[in-house]
């Protein structure tokens, strides 16, 4: 297998989208840092940026989509409806507000955040549809939906769900949900990748990351990105940090590896590679 080299060119089709396999989450980062740390994730080459209503940051996210050298078209920027946004006007108007502070006129991913109790999915896809239509989203997608629930998403919606944004690194585990990924052209995108820093100090993946010259992060982040329906978006505020969750496109888990990184959660790799369509 051969494996691209940058965080630009490693991507997920998924329905009609291409999505980078690698992005930049930006949870709980806001203002001037949170403006800096995506300047400097572009400048590190990636090109998938990911923001939300409930972050209180998409004005910082914009600001920083603007100051940058990388011409627009090439960042694929995501955001989500908050779930207390999820009635058909609030959507509207909620995503219409995102734009603003984002400084954009259209924004590549729009997801619901979660399921929410405030309308019906069909009511709230049926808004995000008409986004579409209207031009201020170009695709949509979910988050923290299980198996069930995305099944039910695919058949409300007019088009494509082209990502379901879950947890998911090495401790924890989405074979169900990756199996129903795979079998419907649907990118899983996992946040909290690195299991919110805890796997830096795994001994069982600095061992497997030896063999290349690699950290125990980075390990990890291959591990999720080497699984073909997978996307990544870690998080980082240090340039030394961003720079090294980038730096994971130049070398490649064998299979034993990716058993024993697997392992770590209790997991079994030949399993998941079987659902995966790996074997």
């Amino acid at each position: 297998m051969t494996h691209p080299t940058s965080a630009a060119s490693s991507t997920v089709s998924a329905g009609d989208a291409v999505i980078p396999k690698l992005g930049f989450g930006t949870a709980r980062m806001t203002g001037k840092d949170c403006q800096r740390a995506v300047e400097t994730a572009l400048e590190c080459g990636y090109r998938h940026i990911d923001t939300a209503q409930m972050y209180d940051n998409e004005a910082a996210v914009g600001d920083a989509i603007a100051a940058s050298d990388v011409d627009r078209e090439d960042v694929f920027v995501v955001t989500k409806v908050h779930p207390d946004n999820a009635a058909f006007d609030d959507v509207l108007e909620s995503t219409r507000e995102s734009l603003e502070r984002l400084g954009l006129s259209t924004v590549d991913l729009l997801l619901l955040h979660a399921p929410s109790e405030e309308a019906p999915l069909e009511e709230t896809l049926a808004a995000m549809n008409d986004l579409q239509t209207d031009g201020a989203v170009d695709h949509i997608g979910v988050s923290n939906f299980s198996a069930t629930q995305l099944a039910d998403a695919t058949e409300l919606s007019e088009t494509p769900i082209v990502t379901n944004q879950v947890k998911y690194h090495p401790y924890y585990h989405q074979d169900d949900l990756l199996e129903f990924c795979a079998e419907h052209d649907i990118c899983l995108t996992a946040y909290s990748p690195l299991a919110e820093g805890a796997v830096a100090g795994d001994d069982r993946l600095a061992e497997v990351g030896d063999a290349h010259g690699k950290s125990a992060t980075q390990v990890a982040l291959r591990w999720l990105l080497q699984q073909p329906p997978v996307a990544a978006i870690p998080k980082a505020s240090s340039r030394a940090h961003i720079e090294a969750n980038a730096d994971v496109f130049e070398f490649e888990l064998s299979e034993e590896e990716m058993e024993a990184v697997t392992a770590v959660g209790d997991g079994v790799w030949s399993r998941l590679a079987a659902k995966l369509g790996l074997r």
